[in-house]
């Protein structure tokens, strides 16, 4: 039995624990904003993952908003229905680097699942170390025990946002591109407007991270102080 005492762990990390008994991968891979969802054709996997649907099983489908988290009920069910147990150890990993794996790690904790990584630099750094891939699989999985310990703590609703943007000792991060947080580009979804909302900064996701890898401890601290 494996557990993981940090939040990423490395392609090399992975390739050692790969054969540990209690280990899941999940493959999280959803379109990078403002690109078509299109099916890779020649679409490479690492061994024996499972596929984490974001869009279409992990949210809830009957939101008026997209990617809306499930309730912990559905998100318990979903998660046993992909075999994930009590003692599960799972690293989370997407085709783009570092992008929606991030989000499914946090998904775990929201649920009050610890046991869970992201896998630094996803499958690209996998290929590029050259460990074995496979094409993806459809399996059914033997029903887990997950269970869910809802952290409410860990989430804001719209009337805490709301506070938070006129409450100077809270800080509102947006991850979004300096362009969409300033307006100058348009936004993927025609509904939504140009623009951020007040009290917020601005923090890219793409400039915490080095070459589809998470940037140091230093390099954050550094980054921190601009």
């Amino acid at each position: 039995m494996i557990k993981v005492d940090k939040p990423i762990v490395s392609v090399d990390w992975l390739h050692q624990n790969i054969d540990a008994e209690n280990l899941i991968i999940l493959d999280a891979t959803i379109p990078k904003v403002g690109t078509k969802n299109e099916v890779k054709i020649n679409k490479k996997v690492i061994p024996n993952t499972r596929f984490f649907d974001i869009k279409n099983t992990f949210s809830d489908k009957e939101s008026q908003y997209p990617n809306t988290i499930l309730s912990a009920k559905n998100f318990e069910e979903e998660a046993q229905n992909l075999g994930i147990n009590k003692n599960t150890c799972i690293v989370v990993y997407d085709d783009l680097g570092v992008y929606a794996s991030p989000r499914v790690w946090w998904m775990f904790k929201l649920m009050g699942f610890e046991n869970i990584a992201v896998l630094d630099g996803g499958f690209p750094a996998w290929e590029k170390a050259n460990f074995n891939t496979e094409k993806p699989k459809k399996n059914q999985f033997t029903k887990g025990n997950f269970i869910a310990d809802y952290q409410s703590e860990k989430i804001k609703v719209t009337e805490q946002v709301l506070s938070a943007t006129k409450n100077n000792t809270i800080l509102i991060a947006d991850a979004r591109s300096k362009e969409r947080f300033y307006g100058t580009e348009p936004e993927p979804r025609k509904e939504i407007r140009g623009g951020h909302m007040p009290n917020s900064v601005s923090l890219p996701y793409g400039e915490i991270l080095s070459n589809g890898r998470l940037k140091s401890t230093e390099e954050l601290k550094e980054f921190s102080k601009k």
